[in-house]
């Protein structure tokens, strides 16, 4: 069993595609359809169904592709190590941040990491607190950046404080609360909510604050993109908790103090098992206790 083979099978299960997996690996498509069926002989099972409409794993090619990709990324890691040993960092670096990160620069980090590296090739996800944890455990995700409750654990992962925030309110421009200086939780228990999904840990913050206050709120909108829920909450269908360092970046609302408010933390954090050579050269440049 090769590398190679390997390689063929996790693209054309990710393009569903002989053809644009040989496209994306740059050989001919017979040379890899060849490499699959012998690598199928040898295995003894069949790994995709074929048809003249679609390509899809079969039930063995399901059970391959985990310890397939497995493989890849240890023989990447490994390629890394070395380079890493005579004074070069190779390899890849995947980062993940939830879309309020406001504790570091990520852009700007990646500017300054891709100056110094640039053999290094770099992926970035935006997702939420929750995918991205279980993605770095994983072995997915090198770094992620996210925000949690303060009561929030992280089992299994090597985690730096970066920031501790609050949540504030935010209304349309036209909402009655858009002309007070602050109000309390009681008061926004009023009110119609636009939130993140029910347990994600960006929507966690806020309930628990409203749970330990005694008090219940409507949130008749679940949105899964803080981009979103701001343009819903200008379009006046309801009032949002964000975090206080992410707001001043937003237009066509309006942000009021919230005086009881719930607080936030920010933490940048890899797996606890250790860093590849590109992720500890990019936690560095997040300064001496980057990792």
């Amino acid at each position: 069993m090769e590398l190679q083979q390997m390689r063929y099978v996790v693209a054309v299960a990710e393009t569903n595609s002989f053809t644009r997996a040989a496209e994306r690996c740059l050989v001919v498509q017979s040379a890899l359809s060849h490499q699959i069926a012998r690598l199928e002989r040898e295995l003894g099972a069949r790994l995709f169904e074929r048809t003249s409409r679609r390509v899809r794993l079969t039930p063995a090619g399901a059970a391959f592709l985990p310890a397939a990709r497995q493989c890849l990324d240890a023989a990447e890691r490994a390629a890394a190590e070395v380079a890493a040993a005579v004074g070069e960092v190779r390899g890849r670096l995947a980062v993940g941040l939830i879309p309020t990160v406001t504790a570091a620069d990520v852009p700007g980090a990646l500017r300054d990491f891709r100056a110094r590296y640039p053999h290094v090739r770099v992926s970035l996800r935006v997702g939420a607190s929750d995918e991205l944890m279980e993605q770095v455990r994983e072995g997915v995700l090198d770094v992620a950046f996210l925000g949690l409750p303060t009561t929030a654990r992280l089992p299994g992962l090597a985690a730096r404080e970066l920031l501790r925030d609050r949540l504030v309110a935010v209304v349309a421009p036209d909402h009655p609360l858009a002309g007070e200086p602050a109000v309390d939780l009681r008061r926004l228990s009023t009110e119609v909510f636009v939130d993140l999904p029910a347990g994600t840990a960006g929507r966690v913050q806020s309930d628990q604050a409203f749970a330990a206050a005694g008090l219940g709120r409507d949130v008749a909108f679940e949105v899964s993109t803080a981009d979103f829920i701001v343009r819903l909450v200008a379009q006046g269908l309801g009032v949002a908790m964000l975090p206080a360092a992410f707001v001043p970046q937003l237009t066509g609302v309006t942000t009021v103090e919230v005086t009881d408010a719930p607080a936030r933390v920010e933490y940048v954090v890899r797996n606890r098992v250790g860093s590849t050579p590109a992720a500890a050269a990019f936690l560095g440049l997040l300064g001496p206790d980057g990792g």
